[in-house]
């Protein structure tokens, strides 16, 4: 019995130690997941100086996070630890793709390359509402611009044709960010669409007006 209370003892240590490091990783995972998005709402904002702070602050967590879950490769796997990281991918990329800074790869952001693609396909709902705001502040060139990456990363998430246990599940984002870009297709054709007629018609009031100056000299 002394062996086995020994043995009991090494257990529950294991699980304390393990325990806490979970409630730690829970603790991070969460501010990780702020930081990222008040660093996509400041993007939105046009703040790139407060977007910059709290991608850095979402930068120092990761690094704790892969430090203190070294020993803890499933809590790190866990799904609350992954999604946290997608969400610091995703705002790292509609940051690059916002400013057209440069697009940082996983390896840049020490993330794995399922949970970094799922971050990639989040980044097409962020574009479609920077897209909407500029389409109400009447500039549909520049959200065709945004389009084009919408579309490019499309084109990438379509050729990932693994088993979803390799991708993670990766077909499930894959078909959200089709009908979203499909979406804001359309939104964005009705826009210009509205924009010629517009065009024309402030053409054909000129041309009327001028119409009824040389008629009015000619009386």
């Amino acid at each position: 019995m002394h062996k086995l209370e020994a043995i009991a003892d090494r257990i529950r240590h294991s699980f304390d130690a393990r325990n806490a490091a979970r409630e730690r990783a829970l603790t991070q995972a969460r501010t990780l997941t702020r930081h990222c998005a008040n660093a996509i709402r400041a993007v939105h904002r046009n703040d790139t100086p407060l977007a910059l702070e709290h991608l850095e602050q979402a930068a120092v967590l990761v690094d704790a996070l892969q430090s203190d879950l070294v020993d803890y490769p499933d809590l790190y796997f866990a799904g609350y630890t992954q999604d946290a990281l997608k969400e610091y991918a995703e705002a790292n990329i509609v940051y690059a793709l916002t400013t057209n800074d440069h697009l940082p790869p996983p390896e840049d952001l020490r993330i794995e390359f399922s949970t970094y693609l799922k971050g990639l396909a989040e980044t097409v709902g962020e574009l479609r509402r920077r897209c909407l705001d500029i389409l109400r502040q009447g500039n549909p060139q520049e959200a065709e611009h945004l389009l084009e990456h919408m579309d490019d990363i499309y084109s990438v998430l379509i050729t990932m044709d693994y088993p979803e246990a390799i991708t993670g599940g990766l077909r499930h984002w894959t078909d959200m960010a089709r009908g979203v870009i499909e979406r804001t297709r359309g939104d964005i054709t009705y826009s210009l669409q509205q924009k010629q007629l517009e065009a024309n018609l402030l053409h054909l009031e000129k041309e009327l007006d001028n119409h009824k100056v040389a008629n009015n000299e000619a009386n």
